[in-house]
């Protein structure tokens, strides 16, 4: 017995070094993307799904258990209520992103780590789940050429940083058909902007430099209920509902305006001097308000078989208000649909007949509306789930979850900027039964 509580001590005590490395990670990684559309509102926002829902679009709302193992999934808190198993899932991702705008083309690539999540069974009816992953990510740079009376300008704008979350969160079903849940989000980060506006061609020239830094640190909420309906032969349809509250975040706001120099013959910028710094605001105490969310979706299944799902989402980010200021963002909305098909779970002969195959589509109309135009967003994705071998007692199962997302966001109308981007998310899977009884004769 002693045995076994020091290896359930030695599980929990892993996991949770795992979970502070990669916090830590989270919250000192800087530019995780390149997009010039991240310098409105709080950056782009990520959608809150694992490797083996994004691969379906990101269909999660209405999808309980898409392959019969236990699955985080922290969109919808309700179906931690189904969670049998003790759950962890670890992540990571990389892309690239072209940017067009005109004749013009820009290529980068960014990875990171994606998220980190862990799912325990309370009860037989209920389980909890604690987790960091981001929430929205910051990163961009661009030169505006211009003119101050008859002096060449250029205008240099640039940005870095994001928003993590992590979450606390409590599922629990009721009867066979029904659960509720609920998480408690704590979102922390720091986004930093800078705008300069430099005179071209002219020694000794002076210019001068804006920088705001917004460290964000607060709790808000979100919730979550799905209703099962039998249609029998190992059929069901499954609907969803989740949302997350209108919270109020504590934020510290930082402003500082320096005026340089460059050195003519480098174009290296010269050491600020005392006197340089003509405004400096330090840690200003405000606050975020963040916007109601709404996502509905259901899904149609044959129990470790197919599986078909659509979820919808709206999002009020016309009242964002940061430090007391409404943002003028648009409302968001959007709708993803996909699709998981396992030809034979069971399959002794055929390694690739039980791997699961995943499609699926996603459109969003972003809160950002430049130069008239609506800033919309399309993604064709793809994916598999890669079973690993269980051991030898058949209690602990492994899979590795891949996804894939081929999309674009933007046009080019108007002079506008257009991202055409490839993601590549890889998640791992553990389900493993920690606390056991063991009956000795």
């Amino acid at each position: 017995m002693k045995l076994l509580h020091l290896n359930m001590y030695n599980k929990i005590k892993y996991i949770a070094s795992i979970i502070m490395v990669c916090t830590g990670f989270t919250v000192t990684a800087q530019v995780t993307t390149q997009s010039p559309y991240s310098q409105v509102g709080l950056g782009n926002i990520e959608r809150l799904v694992l490797p083996q829902f994004r691969a379906m679009g990101g269909i999660s709302t209405g999808v309980n258990k898409p392959n019969g193992y236990s699955n985080i999934n922290m969109l919808n808190p309700a179906t931690y209520g189904g969670i049998n198993l003790t759950t962890v899932d670890i992540g990571v991702r990389g892309g690239f992103t072209e940017l067009k705008k005109g004749s013009q083309t820009e290529t980068s690539f960014n990875s990171t780590l994606s998220h980190v999540a862990l799912g325990i069974p309370v009860t037989t009816r209920s389980a909890m789940s604690f987790g960091v992953l981001p929430y929205s990510v910051m990163g961009y740079e661009s030169v505006n050429a211009g003119k101050v009376g008859s002096a060449d300008v250029n205008y240099l704008y640039s940005g870095e940083g994001g928003i993590s979350k992590a979450y606390f969160g409590y599922g629990y079903q009721i009867g066979k058909t029904f659960r509720i849940g609920a998480n408690a989000d704590y979102y922390f980060g720091n986004l930093k902007q800078t705008q300069a506006v430099e005179l071209q061609n002219q020694n000794g020239a002076t210019n001068s430099r804006d920088e705001s830094k917004t460290s964000i640190n607060g709790i808000g909420f979100s919730y979550g209920l799905q209703y099962d309906i039998p249609l029998g032969n190992r059929l069901s349809i499954t609907l969803g509902y989740s949302g997350s509250s209108s919270s109020a975040i504590k934020t510290k706001n930082t402003y500082l305006t320096t005026v340089y120099q460059k050195d003519p013959s480098t174009g290296d910028e010269l050491t600020v001097r005392v006197g340089d710094t003509l405004n400096f605001v330090d840690n200003a105490k405000t606050s975020l308000k963040l916007p109601l969310i709404h996502n509905f979706g259901f899904s149609l299944q044959k129990d470790n078989k197919w599986l078909f799902g659509a979820d919808y989402r709206t999002g009020k980010w016309s009242e964002l208000v940061i430090d007391q200021v409404n943002q003028a963002l648009e409302d968001s909305y959007g709708f993803s649909a996909g699709v998981q098909v396992t030809p034979d779970i069971t399959s002794i002969g055929s390694y690739f007949k039980r791997v699961d195959y995943r499609l699926g589509f996603q459109y969003d109309k972003s809160y950002i509306r430049m130069k008239n135009q609506d800033i919309k967003q399309t993604a064709m994705t793809f994916g598999f789930g890669f079973p690993l071998a269980p051991n030898q007692r058949a209690i602990t199962f492994y899979k590795l979850n891949v996804a894939a997302e081929l999309g674009r966001r933007g046009t080019l109308v108007n002079d506008l900027v257009q991202e055409s981007y490839f993601n590549l998310h890889l998640g791992f899977t553990l389900n493993d039964k920690w606390f056991r009884r063991f009956k000795f004769e």
